[in-house]
């Protein structure tokens, strides 16, 4: 790995992954009851901002193969493989100092589509990836309660959660005022949970930890070679 895990991706890193997501499924495939996994970067953005944003830790070798689902690249070397899980712990890693520092500058990364000479925002991909996430400890972010599951609606609302009902807005401007209150919410969510892994406040309804409790200022199990406050913990 050529950089260290912190530094933000730039353009051609953010296009070099979105092709790789997109190409690993041939257009020939047989896809029928298989997992084609994450297959772009807002998807991809998606997912990692709801497993930074995890009322618990969410390590790469959990979340790794729910990106390939059932068809993970067939790599030319080491080297390829490691800069694309370069590229995945960067962005993830860019994502959780944005919420620590500077929440409100925290951007979606939404594909865009152009009607008419005019950009229009397409969330559903972005969703449908934090979802993803989300899911990876479902029962901890039930322990949220109402508070979270008000927070999460707009999110599910553009998902296959809710089998996409936002597209069923009686007009244009609901679908508007729905897709509008998603980044507000994703702050408050990770604000929310961060809150109460920094007071040890037990959630609506407890769970057990599989491991022992990593210090703030130790190394991050991640392997980000940051400590544990600055990285996972966020």
């Amino acid at each position: 790995m050529t950089k260290e895990l912190f530094d933000p991706l730039d353009n051609k890193e953010l296009e070099r992954l979105d092709q790789l997501l997109f190409d690993r499924v041939d257009e020939d495939a047989v896809t029928e009851g298989m997992d084609e996994g994450v297959l772009n970067i807002s998807e991809l953005d998606g997912m990692l901002t709801a497993i930074v944003s995890s009322p618990v830790m969410i390590m790469p070798s959990q979340w790794l193969p729910l990106v390939w689902g059932d068809f993970e690249p067939e790599w030319e070397n080491e080297k390829e493989f490691t800069d694309i899980l370069s590229f995945m712990l960067r962005h993830m890693n860019g994502i959780a100092d944005i919420f620590i520092e500077h929440p409100d500058e925290f951007e979606p990364i939404y594909l865009q589509n152009e009607i008419e000479g005019e950009a229009h925002a397409i969330v559903d991909d972005w969703c449908e990836g934090y979802m993803r996430g989300v899911a990876m400890a479902s029962e901890e972010w039930e322990a949220g309660g109402l508070e979270i599951r008000k927070l999460l609606s707009p999110i599910q609302a553009f998902s296959s959660v809710s089998d996409w009902c936002a597209h069923d807005a009686i007009n244009e401007a609901e679908v508007e005022d729905i897709r509008n209150a998603i980044i507000p919410h994703v702050r408050e969510i990770h604000a929310f949970w961060l809150a109460r892994r920094e007071q040890n406040i037990p959630s609506a309804a407890p769970f057990q930890r599989a491991e022992p409790r990593v210090g703030r200022n130790d190394p991050c199990p991640c392997g980000s070679g940051k400590k544990y406050k600055k990285c996972c913990l966020h």
